[in-house]
């Protein structure tokens, strides 16, 4: 493991169960949680037959990458829940630059919560949630990384990380994972921090002040990327008016 690694001791409370080939590591989550489990809960597979993305896409999972679902019971006030994918894009970017060489290509954060190295995906994330029957909400956090094999994507460009001269496995990559999601959720404290989680997600982001295209589901967009509101909104520029985008797929111009 990296240097300094061991010196943080994990959260006795936080488990993690390792698998095999699975459809989805968000679906086990998901089949915990609805059995009772209430987290928190790292699941990690192999392989996944049916990995998906933002919109229902489908997300290549074969073997060689970084495939990781965290489950979380009521993390936190709903009106604060909007800022959580902010933190675990802090979390996985930190974690990526824990494993990049010295000198190796900028890592970053594209809105809403990609990651790029050298402008080109290495990692998606995707967080889904659901209200029980008792009214607690519960939300899965899920993670691929492209690290030995990357998909095929003809919307953007997409790398690996062996492309980028990492020689970490996944395992060494997923305790990284572990170490920084437990700093940000804490930092994040049930929304209580998000000015800080904002903070760290505009330092590492991608494109500010540059002219940006969003795809929204029924239009696109085109206009300066001004950066982000305090909620996480994408703050659009066009000439006409300023915008704030809740979600949507950017491409850079």
């Amino acid at each position: 493991m990296a240097d300094g690694l061991n010196s943080h001791r994990f959260d006795d409370d936080i488990r993690h169960i390792a698998l095999g080939d699975v459809v989805s590591t968000n679906t086990v989550c998901f089949d915990h949680a609805r059995s009772g489990d209430a987290g928190p809960l790292w699941v990690t597979a192999r392989r996944q037959t049916g990995g998906r993305g933002r919109r229902g896409r489908a997300w290549a999972s074969e073997p060689g990458n970084l495939y990781a679902s965290m489950l979380l019971t009521d993390p936190g006030p709903l009106e604060a829940v909007r800022t959580l994918p902010l933190a675990v894009a802090v979390a996985v970017h930190a974690a990526i630059s824990r494993v990049m060489p010295a000198g190796g290509n900028p890592v970053e954060i594209k809105w809403p919560n990609d990651v790029l190295i050298a402008r080109a995906k290495t990692c998606g994330i995707l967080l889904e949630s659901e209200a029980t029957a008792d009214g607690r909400l519960i939300v899965v956090i899920g993670i691929g990384i492209n690290m030995a094999v990357k998909p095929d994507m003809a919307q953007y460009p997409v790398t690996c990380l062996g492309e980028q001269g990492v020689a970490a496995s996944p395992e060494e990559l997923f305790a990284h994972l572990y170490l920084e999601m437990n700093r940000a959720l804490s930092e994040w404290d049930g929304g209580a921090g998000a000015a800080a989680i904002v903070a760290r997600w505009r330092a590492a982001a991608c494109g500010i002040g540059e002219r940006i295209t969003v795809n929204l589901q029924t239009r696109s967009l085109t206009g300066l990327f001004a950066g982000i509101d305090d909620q996480g909104y994408l703050i659009l520029e066009t000439g006409r008016e300023t915008m704030s985008i809740a979600a949507g797929d950017v491409f850079f111009a």
